[in-house]
């Protein structure tokens, strides 16, 4: 597989990046391996995947994505009150505890506590990251043609994470 020179779709770029939200860095590849997805498949936020396209191994960028086109924007009805003797007494009962819980369908959900009073819980369902605008800092480090059972599954194989 020869090296290209430009990101398009159907590659499968590796990347490092530092990503910083209200000026705290929230999540980086610095100390692992480099992010590594098929470009153009939806594998990361559509605002980032947009400003990837063009960059060339080595190069660098920083980039600003807004709520719409990152984690999405806060949707109200995301918050959903609940009984607080329903929930197991483990659970510390304190604004901003992260809880997991099943949908109908037993599909996990994961929520945050956003309030709380004595009889009620308001629990957020929305990404830690919706209503938040993105500061990246990228660098691409790798890039390769994406293999025919890549393209069909949308996603890179050997990037060291499961799906």
């Amino acid at each position: 597989m020869s090296e290209l020179s430009k990101i398009e779709d159907g590659q499968v770029v590796s990347m490092d990046y530092t990503l910083q939200v209200d000026g705290e860095v929230v999540d980086s590849s610095e100390g692992r391996e480099p992010l590594e997805f098929l470009q153009g498949a939806g594998n990361i936020i559509p605002g980032l995947e947009q400003e990837l396209y063009g960059m060339a191994v080595g190069e660098s960028k920083k980039v600003v994505i807004q709520p719409d086109e990152g984690y999405g924007i806060i949707d109200p009805d995301a918050f959903v009150e609940v009984p607080r003797d329903q929930f197991p007494t483990n659970i510390p009962m304190e604004v901003g505890t992260e809880i997991t819980v099943t949908d109908q369908d037993n599909n996990p959900m994961n929520a945050r506590i956003d309030s709380l009073d004595d009889d009620n819980v308001i629990l957020d369902f929305n990404h830690p990251l919706a209503g938040k605008e993105l500061h990246f800092d990228v660098k691409i480090v790798g890039l390769r043609d994406a293999t025919d059972e890549e393209n069909e599954h949308g996603h890179s194989h050997d990037g060291g994470h499961t799906h």
